[in-house]
């Protein structure tokens, strides 16, 4: 029976003590709480992870840390993405050792020029031909500065061991396209965001990885179980509630301010790895105003 991605999933956030290395310990007492919520399962080593900050054994680690963690019957999402083709199935049967259920492959990203849609596909075919669990192809423009042609994802679709996409461009347009040029494929489009959770579900998108799961999943588990309830209508005002914290921690402010989310929140966010830096005064200030406007945090004075 296929794999079944619907629901929503948290990228895991990298906790890592004042030195800088990574902080299993907080890892554990973030997962015990993360296992509360009804989650379909987690993705590890995205963007949120800081894996480009990673080495290649500490990537793996988290997967098989955050494994002995996990509830029977969720699924591990383990970025493998490496910038060349052999890297990154050599990563993939790693990730897959480690007690992955599924890779997420970004295209490779440094030769931008060549990244052509034609090297994308041979690219992602020569991973899925290889790799021991099934691919999930990953869409970041803003951080590849590439996007995944649409006809590239709709003829991966055909190859059995890639299942699904997970888009974090926004482009609700492109996305539609996808899902409706791969009815009747085994594969799943997610949303790459909270912030278009509810438009992309209304396309047939059948879940998210959301980065604002790490700490609001309850709201975004909520999201899902409307739609599905098909109560649009407070589906579509709960996602609007959230839309202006959402981006603060994607768009806006990115990984440092997802990590004193978490904190704010109730979880062990800590410092982010250099180069990133921590959020000035100012920003923290904003932040506060972006969080309150989604009722997680009660108005207060920093």
């Amino acid at each position: 029976m296929p794999l079944s991605l619907a629901g929503v999933y948290p990228p895991l956030a990298t906790p890592f003590k004042a030195n800088e290395d990574i902080d299993f310990d907080k890892l554990h007492e973030n997962m015990l709480k993360w296992n509360k919520i009804p989650f379909r399962g987690c993705v590890i080593g995205g963007s949120n992870g800081e894996y480009v900050g990673l080495s290649s054994e500490e990537r793996v680690e988290v997967v098989r840390r955050v494994k002995a963690d996990m509830p029977a019957g969720r699924i591990i999402i383990a970025g493998s993405s490496c910038e060349g083709t052999g890297l990154t199935i050599d990563m993939s049967k790693k990730m897959a050792a480690a007690g992955a259920d599924v890779v997420l492959v970004l295209p490779p990203s440094y030769f931008k020029s060549s990244m052509t849609g034609a090297a994308m596909q041979k690219h992602f075919l020569a991973v899925a031909d290889a790799s021991p669990v099934p691919l999930v192809l990953y869409n970041m423009p803003a951080n590849t500065g590439l996007d995944i042609p649409p006809e590239v994802c709709v003829e991966c679709a055909d190859h059995p061991n890639i299942i699904g996409l997970k888009d974090s461009g926004g482009d609700i347009t492109r996305i539609s396209s996808i899902i409706q040029q791969t009815k009747g494929k085994t594969f799943e489009c997610l949303a790459g965001s909270a912030g278009f959770l509810y438009p992309a579900l209304a396309c047939g998108a059948t879940g998210g990885v959301c980065a604002y799961a790490n700490f609001a999943g309850a709201e975004c588990c909520e999201i899902v179980n409307l739609f599905n309830a098909g109560k649009h209508a407070e589906c579509c005002a709960l996602n609007h509630k959230h839309i202006r914290a959402n981006a603060a921690v994607t768009r806006k402010m990115g990984v440092p301010a997802l990590k004193i989310a978490m904190e704010w929140c109730g979880y062990y966010g800590g410092p982010t790895r250099a180069p990133l830096l921590p959020l000035s005064d100012a920003q923290v200030k904003e932040l506060r105003a972006d969080m309150e406007s989604s009722g997680l945090l009660a108005k207060a004075k920093l």
